[in-house]
């Protein structure tokens, strides 16, 4: 094959990918497969909000099928403005604020302001796809491994010991693969860190910044509460970086609409940069989404209603899942606190020794149990890692105790 770009050589695969290529096969084939890999809703399960979906139709309908301005349009800029005050208590104007077609491409346009080739990245394994933006940009991966005991979420501590030199600190919570959030003292610390360590910096260096993906913020289940650091600290203002959206809060994944936030001049050098990739927003989608942020009412009926029914099935899988180990097998569930993901353990080599790895484990859950969820090694963890992300986007409640028992059978013929 013909040599290409290094960066290019240097791409590496995606492992949810593969895993849902190889699910796909089987379901061409004719199998029944509990797919519970995908980050995604089911649109028949959870549509997004009547009132958004009106919105879009009448807009297309107004032929709003032009060019929006790179930074987005500013009535939507306006109608995240209000969305960030009446639910989050935070205050931003317009030019702080950057409309790109969902959160990916203002992850990338980050990167790319702040991060120099070279340049140090401070994530945790396992995150989403934080290793495929750093090595697009060519920087250097500090990888901090968490622990199930802190809810596979980094401490300050962990983020302590490689802070000095970094370029960004990316903090995703409540947290995709494992649908965990950063507890108030945690993430109030690791602003203390941040911003002793800018201070301690010259005024000639650069800034060390915070990426805070909150995409799923409004998710929360029981007592559970989201943080953010501005609130927590207001020196962070200047240093943190929100990305945020419609994707997950309203079901919306394929609408495509996300925005950041953050200081003045980091913000618009991504829009330099979002200028030039073209990846906007759609306008119907834009005046849309503006025009709904201003429905307090209505966003609240729809998150109460879409908030409870994944709730109930996060928690009965769990329960489902804790009744096994109860049984003598070697499963385990963290209690579900957010989002749509439910972090599971298949810890089966000690159950069985004709399972050498995980990825065997991996397939013996796809072909015995006919269960699809991702390995944590998916997301940066370690090779051995017995952990799976669940999703319940894509979950119907009526196939939630055929899995459970199918699943059970699988998990005793290893006996």
């Amino acid at each position: 094959m013909e040599k290409l770009s290094a960066l290019a050589e240097a791409m590496v695969g995606s492992e949810i990918v593969k895993l849902g290529n190889a699910i796909n096969e089987r379901k061409r084939k004719g199998e029944q497969i509990f797919n519970f890999t995908i980050g995604d809703f089911d649109p028949s399960i959870f549509p997004i909000p009547k009132e958004l979906e009106n919105l879009i139709i009448k807009n297309y309908q107004q032929h709003y099928t032009n060019y929006p301005p790179a930074e987005g349009i500013i009535e939507l800029r306006e109608g995240v403005s209000q969305f960030l005050k009446d639910w989050q208590n935070l205050d931003y104007n317009t030019d702080e604020i950057l409309i790109a077609c969902g959160g990916r491409p203002l992850i990338y346009t980050l990167f790319k302001a702040v991060v120099d080739d070279g340049g140090k990245v401070l994530y945790a394994a396992p995150s989403w796809n934080n290793n495929h933006y750093t090595n697009l940009n060519y920087a250097e991966h500090c990888v901090i491994e968490t622990t199930p005991e802190n809810n596979f979420l980094p401490t300050a501590e962990d983020i302590a010991k490689h802070i000095q030199g970094a370029d960004l600190v990316c903090l995703c919570t409540p947290q995709n693969p494992t649908g965990t959030t950063l507890n108030k003292q945690t993430l109030s610390d690791i602003c203390d860190l941040i911003i002793n360590e800018n201070d301690r910096r010259e005024p000639e260096d650069k800034k060390l910044y915070l990426m805070f993906d909150q995409i799923y913020n409004t998710l929360t289940y029981n007592s559970i509460k989201h943080y953010d650091p501005v609130s927590l600290n207001s020196k962070m203002r200047d240093y943190t970086i929100f990305i945020d959206g419609i994707s997950k809060a309203f079901a919306a994944t394929g609408v495509r609409v996300g925005w950041a936030f953050g200081p003045q001049y980091v913000i618009a050098k991504m829009k330099a940069f979002l200028s030039h990739i073209g990846a906007w927003a759609p306008m119907s989608e834009q005046k849309a989404t503006a025009e709904y942020l201003f429905q307090k009412n209505s966003i609240k009926s729809f998150l109460k209603k879409f908030k409870s029914e994944l709730e109930v099935r996060l928690h009965k899988i769990y329960n489902g899942i804790i009744v096994l180990k109860q049984k003598g097998f070697y499963v385990d569930a963290i209690t579900p606190q957010a989002g749509i993901y439910l972090t599971v353990k298949f810890d089966l080599i000690k159950q069985n020794s004709i399972l050498k790895t995980q990825e065997d484990v991996t397939n013996y859950l796809l072909d015995e149990a006919k269960l699809a969820v991702v390995p944590f090694y998916a997301f940066g963890a370690s090779k051995t890692s017995a952990w799976y992300r669940l999703s319940v986007g894509t979950c119907k409640m009526e196939e939630i105790d055929p899995f459970l028992n199918q699943l059970e059978t699988a998990l005793q013929k290893l006996n």
